[in-house]
């Protein structure tokens, strides 16, 4: 009985090492592409093989990232009916993508020096950590469709993308805080020589 199993754990190594090549050698025309989605955040060499296996790697079929997003399922819908907001569930879509995505934003997340951290921050401070994960999720499905589209690399915003896009706005707020610390602050600019 023992010898059967083995046998069996045998054969089925053997045809994991057969598939393993066989989509190593399919893949060999897209290595580019695969390198492109290696860069965003959150996805690895796995990923971007899973990627390119489930979208086909042509994003002609998707007329917008936003087609993309909808297809994998990502989309908050918006069901609201006399001003009365109702359900924001995400539909079905690509299962195995949008375990993905899950996976590889959790994993974008963890870096506090990224762009995509910081609007996780900023969202679940308003609407909840699973919301922000679907949102976090959405923007990778953005910009896989911009990086296989356009096939240019993923451009990197960085964590004080939303303080340099606002510094009025990261003022105010900071002023705030320390109000309620009971603190002033003066803000007095850098002089440089």
């Amino acid at each position: 009985m023992i010898r059967h199993y083995l046998d069996e754990i045998d054969r089925l190594r053997s045809t994991t090492t057969a598939f393993d090549t066989r989509i190593a050698t399919l893949l060999t025309e897209r290595e580019q592409d695969l390198d492109l989605l290696d860069a965003i955040p959150g996805v690895g060499r796995l990923a971007a093989e899973v990627i390119l296996a489930e979208t086909g790697g042509d994003m002609t079929q998707f007329a917008t990232a936003q087609h993309l997003a909808s297809w994998i399922g990502v989309c908050p819908g918006q069901n609201e009916s006399a001003g009365v907001s109702k359900s924001g569930r995400t539909r079905h879509g690509n299962h195995n993508l949008k375990r993905l995505l899950g996976v590889t934003a959790m994993a974008a997340i963890r870096n506090k020096a990224s762009y995509l951290s910081v609007f996780f921050r900023r969202v679940s401070a308003r609407r909840g950590g699973k919301r922000a994960l679907v949102a976090v999720m959405h923007k990778i499905a953005i910009a896989i469709w911009h990086v296989l589209n356009d096939h240019a690399p993923y451009r990197e915003l960085g964590a004080d993308y939303f303080t340099k896009r606002d510094p009025a706005r990261a003022m105010r707020r900071m002023t705030k805080e320390a109000n309620s610390l009971g603190l002033t602050i003066r803000f007095d600019p850098i002089t440089t020589t």
